[in-house]
């Protein structure tokens, strides 16, 4: 593997007065995504994170997306550090037309992943909570903005990097459910009310010092906010599969995301965005089972899988109304799973 990035790279740093000629930068490149390369640049006293997006995104199934998406990315960065600068990357320095961008770099030792704490067991209710209230900023800050509103008219990355490769994939694995899981697709794609970061996952959210910095905002799209409701839940589902021992606290996790969200999120009545939010978080599940993007942690794990594969299709055949209906049917589900498995012991 390369230890020095695309001299494309090294070029736009100086392009961009981000470095002086004189001053070479010294590269790591970072893992842990699937649809960008993303560099480390240290310089004398600072360091900086270079991003550009790939054609191709590195997962088994072939996952084409269009390289614009890194101004899309750029754009909701500026617009999230203007109205949340505490809780994204200091945005530094975008050259479109090569379809990169660089911003501040964090330090992992006080700004640690957020997926990292959770697969290791420390499940804080209040880092939900903080990143419930954060993404409600954003969301209620964006609403009913005209300007946003063609600033993201990126429908088609949104169904290239969501919308496809989760709900109709799925939909191609399930005939029965396909009309459900279409259905969902054409709800998402006609709904326009705030600006959706549409990766609100924990493997983009830092915690940090000051709380919880979002990251990834490849798939922005002025659109469902919904959506991120329901991703970022989905994540807290998922977690208890691989975490019983931690089940509780990932449902308390779940119920302070919940609440702090929706006490944020003055845009709209709850009663209709909540039930987008619980129609559409059982089709991703699905989605992360049986979709071109399944979660890794449970690639060898056929039983979980199933279990999860169950209880979304069951959520699609009986859409629920309520989040915290997704919740206890979810519960119930991994109740009877851990007293079946225990009475095989």
């Amino acid at each position: 593997m390369s230890t020095r990035p695309d001299p494309a790279l090294e070029r736009f740093l100086y392009a961009q007065r981000l470095a002086e000629p004189a001053e070479k930068a010294t590269w790591s490149l970072l893992t842990g995504g699937v649809s960008s390369d993303i560099w480390r640049g240290d310089l004398p006293g600072r360091s900086l994170c270079v991003k550009r997006a790939l054609p191709r995104l590195k997962v088994a199934a072939e996952w084409q997306a269009p390289v614009s998406r890194n101004a899309y990315e750029w754009a909701w960065l500026c617009f999230a550090a203007q109205q949340r600068p505490l809780n994204v990357p200091e945005p530094l320095a975008h050259d479109p037309a090569a379809g990169v961008f660089a911003m501040r770099f964090l330090d992992p030792a006080d700004h640690p992943v957020w997926k990292t704490q959770l697969l290791a067991g420390t499940v804080d209710p209040a880092v939900a909570a903080q990143v419930g209230s954060v993404l409600a900023a954003l969301h209620q800050a964006s609403a009913g903005r005209a300007d946003l509103a063609r600033t993201f008219d990126s429908g088609a990355n949104f169904h290239a990097l969501r919308l496809e490769p989760y709900l109709l994939a799925s939909a191609e694995r399930h005939a029965d459910l396909a009309p459900a899981l279409r259905a969902l697709v054409e709800r998402t794609a006609s709904t326009r009310v705030a600006l959706v970061h549409g990766d609100i996952s924990p493997k983009n959210i830092l915690v940090g010092p000051r709380g919880p910095v979002l990251l990834d905002a490849e798939c922005a799209w002025y659109g469902d906010p919904a959506f991120d409701v329901a991703f970022c839940l989905n994540h807290l589902l998922l977690k208890g599969l691989v975490l019983p021992a931690r089940r509780a606290a990932l449902r308390a996790a779940y119920d302070a995301f919940v609440a702090a969200y929706f006490e944020g999120a003055a845009f709209e009545p709850r009663p209709a965005l909540e039930a987008r939010a619980a129609t559409l978080l059982p089709g991703l599940l699905l989605a992360r089972i049986d979709g071109k993007s399944p979660v890794e942690y449970l690639l060898q794990r056929p039983r979980e899988q199933a279990l999860a594969r169950g209880v979304a299709c069951d959520l699609l055949r009986t859409p629920p109304e309520r989040l915290d209906d997704v919740r206890e049917r979810w519960k119930a589900a991994l109740d009877v799973s851990a007293a079946t498995a225990g009475s095989h012991e």
